[in-house]
């Protein structure tokens, strides 16, 4: 909104054109979300339902009975503000619905007071990765100079052509691994969340600074995406938006994301990522994550389906095991998860976009 605005009030005075800066909508969007996030999110404290305690999880004591799903709170904030900030085409804007969709979903089991079961928790994000694969696959081919899907990769030099069929089946599994993973990392105050800032800051650069630009996408080979600078507002703004709810769920928190939190994050990412051409940058911006929270999953999926016993001396997630078996603190977790993405990422960013 504002960056069209800026295009009719330059025309009265001057200085309006700074709105239609990518760089100034970027700043203008994270402090937005950052002061409304940390003035507005203890107002709801009350009205959020009480954190149930999670069974098997080490901290249930420590969490059960603070304000949870108050990424209710933080995403709805999330999603106006893009429409404030941020030029949109059909692609974002869906993004924007599917990932307030996800939020609503999680939202729901927050507040019920058993839960719901996991299949239909399951089934419910197969459908809305299902939905987001279609209209990545739809978009993204409308957009595309060949008029085809295509992945760009590490060892690559040009791009690979990908059957829509096969390109739909990547994104659900991306996305429904994403939310998932996400979900289950969720368990040390300011765990969660902030390895998803540490992601979010890694794709807005990505969007803005080597996809969107168009000298820097070309030196790299990598395509250029001229929606870039706009998926690089909407990024920044959750960044803001995460960060004054970091500023309340800090060790000790005060409130918890819950399910309504995770499980919309970890669809953003997913989004996100497929958006950039490479699924394989889900390994940049979320490997802890991926090994924190998935091999948990694997671990049960093995057991549950195919009777097949692995990991069995090891706690999941992996945050509980190494503070139970470990001793570790929850600040200990949460700095040294950190400094272990924080190696990951610059690795991976170095082979994926240099080595080409």
């Amino acid at each position: 909104m504002l960056y069209y605005l800026g295009g009719i009030l330059t025309e009265l005075w001057g200085p309006m054109r700074l709105l239609q800066s990518n760089a100034v909508l970027i700043a203008l969007s994270l402090y937005s979300g950052f002061f409304i996030t940390v003035k507005l999110l203890p107002r709801f404290y009350k009205f959020l339902p009480s954190d149930r305690g999670r069974e098997f999880t080490l901290t249930k004591e420590a969490a059960k009975g603070k304000p949870t799903g108050s990424g209710v709170v933080f995403i709805s904030i999330f999603v106006i503000l893009c429409f404030v900030f941020a030029p949109m085409d059909i692609l974002q804007m869906g993004t924007l619905l599917l990932t307030w969709l996800m939020m609503l979903t999680g939202f729901l089991d927050d507040r019920s007071e058993k839960g719901w079961g996991e299949y239909i928790k399951a089934l419910l994000d197969f459908v809305i990765a299902l939905a987001a694969a279609a209209l990545l696959a739809w978009q993204l081919t409308k957009q595309s100079d060949s008029g085809k899907l295509e992945f760009w990769l590490p060892f690559v030099s040009g791009s690979v052509t990908v059957p829509v069929w096969l390109y739909i089946i990547i994104a659900v599994v991306l996305l429904w691994t994403s939310v998932n993973t996400t979900n289950c990392t969720d368990g040390v105050d300011g765990l969660s969340s902030s390895l998803v800032l540490l992601a979010l800051l890694v794709m807005g650069i990505i969007f803005y600074a080597v996809l969107g630009h168009v000298d820097i996408s070309e030196y790299l080979l990598v395509p250029h995406l001229p929606s870039g600078a706009s998926w690089a507002i909407m990024t920044f703004c959750l960044v803001g938006v995460l960060m004054g709810y970091l500023w309340h769920n800090a060790f000790p928190s005060s409130v918890l994301m819950g399910d309504a939190g995770s499980r919309a994050l970890g669809f953003y990412i997913g989004m996100a990522v497929m958006v950039t051409g490479n699924p394989l940058l889900i390994f940049v911006t979320s490997s802890i994550i991926f090994v924190d929270g998935g091999l948990g999953l694997l671990k049960v999926a093995l057991k549950r389906f195919c009777h097949i016993s692995i990991f069995e001396n090891i706690r999941f997630p992996l945050h509980d095991h190494v503070r139970k078996n470990r001793g570790w603190s929850p600040t200990q977790v949460l700095i040294k998860f950190i400094s272990i993405q924080l190696l990951i990422t610059v690795a991976l960013l170095g082979i994926f976009f240099k080595i080409r």
